[in-house]
């Protein structure tokens, strides 16, 4: 899958967890440029990027991954 095709759907995944249909994520994007992504927030949308696209991210991806962009290599790796 390309980088482009995960980004198209990682804008619908954060849409859908954020209830929030303007919302465009670029490589760098981060929880400060989102209003609600909170912790909470962050563990539901782990949790539905790792549904959508059948894959799981180990905790240290999780705990260190700095934006949108070091998400997006994790996946491209694992699908």
């Amino acid at each position: 899958m390309s980088e482009e095709k995960i980004y198209e759907e990682l804008d619908e995944v954060f849409q859908d967890v954020f209830d929030d249909e303007s919302i465009h994520v670029t490589a760098d994007t981060t929880a400060k440029d989102i209003e609600d992504w909170d912790s909470l927030e962050h563990i539901n949308l782990v949790v539905a990027i790792e549904n959508h696209f059948g894959m799981k991210f180990n905790m240290n991806e999780v705990t260190t991954m700095k934006n949108v962009g070091e998400m997006v290599q994790i996946i491209k790796e694992r699908i």
